[in-house]
């Protein structure tokens, strides 16, 4: 008797996290919303960049190879052939190659403007994400609040710390789930920022090399 007591329960108190997700309210649909979007942006953004990020160790000596032998049309074919945001700067320098040195570089900085901003679409969902999921879990943990103390007042003489215990933890769900895919989108957003950071360093890097390549005396 006392062993089936105690299972009992144990039953009882034993938290469904599914029951408690639905039991929460509407709050949690956009906050699944936010979560899965997150999600996607971070995987697409984490392949794109990653493709940004790779390297050809020989381009920018092919490059100089054919723009000191004059061959400007094998140079477009290679940056086209690269296809990646560096190859794209470079491709625009070599298209106003004859040009005083300002407008090339001009040309250059506008197009990694356009490259950088490319990656970092749909980083505004993550930021988004990050500063308004939590505040979504905490409205929802006070209305929770609100309709447990609404149905405590109307329980009447039959009030029990029971009925108010009851709604305070299925309000409470709202807040950590809040948390949670504020947390992660925090992050995911960092990250992704650190290796958009990454990636205009080396624009940069390549920049400066073809510029200076430019500068070289004809005779080198």
């Amino acid at each position: 008797m006392l062993l089936t007591a105690a299972t009992e329960a144990t039953a009882a108190t034993t938290m469904n996290f599914w029951d408690l997700c639905v039991n929460a309210g509407v709050i949690m649909i956009p906050l699944a919303l936010l979560a899965l979007i997150s999600i996607y942006v971070f995987v697409e953004r984490v392949i794109v960049i990653r493709k940004a990020s790779r390297q050809d160790n020989t381009f920018m000596s092919r490059i100089s190879d054919y723009i000191n032998s004059g061959d400007i049309e094998a140079a477009h074919k290679l940056c086209k052939t690269t296809d990646t945001p560096y190859a794209r700067l470079i491709n625009k320098g070599v298209s106003r190659i004859g040009r005083p040195m300002n407008d090339v570089l001009v040309a250059i900085e506008n197009t990694g403007n356009i490259e950088v901003a490319a990656l970092g679409k749909g980083l505004p969902w993550l930021a988004t994400t990050a500063a308004g999921a939590p505040m979504l879990g905490f409205l929802g943990t006070v209305v929770g609040m609100v309709q447990a103390f609404y149905n405590l007042a109307s329980s009447g003489s039959s009030a029990s710390i029971d009925v108010l215990a009851d709604g305070i933890y299925q309000a409470l769900v709202t807040t950590v789930a809040g948390l949670v895919v504020g947390i992660i989108a925090l992050f995911a957003y960092n990250y992704l920022v650190a290796s958009i950071n990454g990636v205009m360093r080396s624009l940069e890097t390549r920049t400066m090399e073809f510029m200076d390549m430019l500068n070289e005396p004809s005779g080198k």
